[in-house]
């Protein structure tokens, strides 16, 4: 049995992150970069990385958790964003559902076919008002190779092919209030972003979320691992597949105007998180009528 000599591995892993960042210029000199922080190994090694990218260029760094209200579930991962958090000096800043919009995602999951829906909508929507509040001009994400392929699959399914453009390691800024996102771990294989937690002892949230059985994404994923299993380099073919599409210019453009009822960016008059929240609220009066 091979044995993983770990400084070699930690500067693999760091290098190829430090050299995304450079060669896509994700980030520039003085700018503040807030990291969407979940307590996951991805988000973590993300912290981390950029921690460590402070060495080669000056920049301010700012985490941001979201406590999406799920039983048994969340405690432990916003415990491990706050102990990471804490042993790299990185200010964290703690959200919740419950605080931001009312309720927790324990009590309106069962008003949508998955909870991903609500889930995502409303932690996209809290994650980008609070990296616009504390001046954040880029959010940094834990996308690692793995979620870029099955988002990329994802789309190609349901052929929205307008999706693409908000694939790759970086997001144009599209709207003064919306706030580009970037991904360091665009390229590194979410096996080796699990391998760098454990040979390191590094303090994350490892369960698996009780509604992400219930997604595509989940589907897609046990597919391409099992596909790689069998044929060792499908993703990488995906992949490679993937970034030749990238390079054609996207001739769809996007026109955002602020949401009519908080004012929040959107393609449409309402944004996302507006129309799911009147949907929930609907429900929970018809609730109340059937009492």
């Amino acid at each position: 049995m091979v044995q993983l000599n770990k400084k070699e591995f930690n500067d693999k892993i760091f290098t190829r992150i430090n050299n995304l960042i450079h060669d896509y210029n994700l980030i520039n000199e003085h700018e503040l970069i807030a990291v969407a922080l979940s307590g996951g190994k991805d988000s973590v090694l993300t912290l981390h990385a950029l921690k460590n990218y402070q060495e080669h260029l000056d920049f301010d760094l700012v985490a941001i958790s979201v406590d999406e209200g799920i039983e048994g579930y969340r405690q432990h991962g916003i415990d491990s964003a706050v102990n990471n958090a804490r042993e790299l000096g990185v200010k964290l800043v703690q959200k919740s559902f419950k605080d931001e919009e009312g309720f927790a995602l324990d009590d309106i999951y069962q008003d949508f076919k998955s909870a991903c829906i609500p889930c995502g909508v409303f932690r996209r929507n809290i994650l980008n008002k609070t990296a616009y509040e504390l001046g954040a001009v880029k959010i940094a994400t834990g996308h690692n190779l793995d979620d870029e392929i099955q988002s990329f699959l994802m789309s190609f399914a349901r052929g929205d092919t307008i999706k693409f453009s908000k694939f790759g390691p970086e997001l144009d800024v599209i709207h003064p209030k919306l706030v580009p996102r970037i991904k360091p771990l665009w390229n590194t294989p979410e096996k080796e972003v699990g391998m760098w937690a454990v040979i390191n002892n590094i303090d994350i949230h490892l369960d698996e979320c009780p509604y992400s059985h219930l997604s595509l994404r989940a589907k897609i994923k046990e597919f391409l691992n099992v596909s790689e299993d069998k044929y060792p380099g499908v993703k990488n073919n995906v992949m490679e597949s993937f970034q030749k599409i990238l390079t054609f210019e996207n001739s769809i453009s996007t026109n955002l105007n602020e949401c009519e009822k908080c004012g929040e960016p959107t393609s449409s008059d309402i944004c996302k998180a507006c129309e799911l929240k009147e949907l929930i609220s609907q429900n929970r009066e018809g609730h109340v009528d059937n009492e």
